[in-house]
């Protein structure tokens, strides 16, 4: 009981965090989101270095860099991590935080659906029912409202993917992953660095030292949900971490309806509602299969779905 309280703590600490970001990203939206991205890869890695440091395992960084088969998953994975971040970023510094919301929403579709091709798992009654409630509002809305959300695709599809990836990966823990993905990914924002440079200028640190202070904690922003979700993961079944992780698109939807004035036209309505109703049958299929599920077992059922990492 101890260790599940402990880990609901870690867990809500972690989605609370990341919910938080459409409103972090957007005391940042005069600097440009590809800049931004950018500087929040070399943070982290900063972070993530000091982190290795001080639990000393660069050992274990070295090691995953010596395996070519575990490096270039983790490669492949980073490329996906950092067009998650680019993606998520433009879209709140734009102004589109309730597609980005609808993005997370949708994800837990899209790794059901990614486990169906990548994996031939077969899906029940109320998967199915989820999947096609779904699809048919996100199209039908996209149709009415003559938008295709890709914001929100764009978001799920990589980070569905992601996961993918992470699925393949054994024995390395968060923090050196993380340290391994942002060291194949400072290069790429290096190289966007030098194209907005060379385009529109730098402009993170022109705007103030509060500007220039919140872009420079991105990246401990980046680390410290991580670490906690990390904490959650180890001491909490994978249904409640399924269910904690709609903290984080609720808080984007309401940051984004509320605070922020987004507009909401009946197709895009149409849409969330469809996504939301698809949920509930997730919801329940979960809670079906936590009742049918010896509780030892399912207490120590190790989480392998993608982490949240935007």
């Amino acid at each position: 009981m101890n260790q599940t309280r402990a880990g609901l703590g870690y867990g809500i600490g972690a989605y609370l965090i990341w919910g938080a970001f459409p409103l972090f990203f957007t005391l940042i939206a005069v600097v440009n989101p590809f800049e931004v991205v950018s500087w929040r890869v070399i943070t982290t890695l900063i972070v993530c270095a000091i982190i290795v440091t001080l639990t000393r395992r660069w050992d274990r960084v070295r090691a995953v860099l010596r395996r070519p088969k575990t490096f270039g998953l983790f490669a492949l994975s980073s490329i996906l991590l950092y067009a998650n971040w680019q993606i998520f970023v433009l879209g709140v510094i734009t102004g589109h935080v309730l597609e980005t919301a609808l993005g997370y929403f949708i994800n837990p579709l899209f790794t059901i659906l990614f486990g169906v091709i990548f994996w031939r798992e077969k899906l029940s009654r109320l998967q199915w029912i989820a999947v096609i409630v779904a699809g048919t509002g996100v199209l039908f809305s996209a149709i009415s409202y003559g938008k295709v959300p890709w914001i929100s695709l764009g978001l799920a599809v990589s980070f569905g993917l992601y996961g993918v990836v992470h699925q393949r990966i054994e024995d390395v823990d968060g923090v050196t992953g993380l340290t391994v993905e942002t060291l194949v990914s400072v290069p790429i924002g290096l190289v966007q660095l030098a194209i907005v440079a060379s385009v529109t200028g730098l402009s993170a640190f022109t705007h103030g030292g509060g500007i220039t202070a919140l872009v420079l904690v991105s990246g401990l922003l980046t680390a410290i949900p991580l670490i906690l979700f990390g904490e959650a993961a180890r001491r909490l079944p994978l249904t409640y971490v399924g269910f904690l992780q709609f903290l984080t698109p609720i808080l984007g939807f309401l940051f984004g309806f509320f605070v922020m004035g987004e507009e909401l036209p009946l197709a895009r309505w149409i849409g969330f509602i469809a996504v939301w109703i698809a949920l509930l049958f997730l919801v329940t299929d979960m809670i079906l299969r936590l009742r049918r599920a010896p509780s030892p077992e399912l207490a120590h059922q190790p989480h392998t779905g993608p982490i949240p990492l935007d």
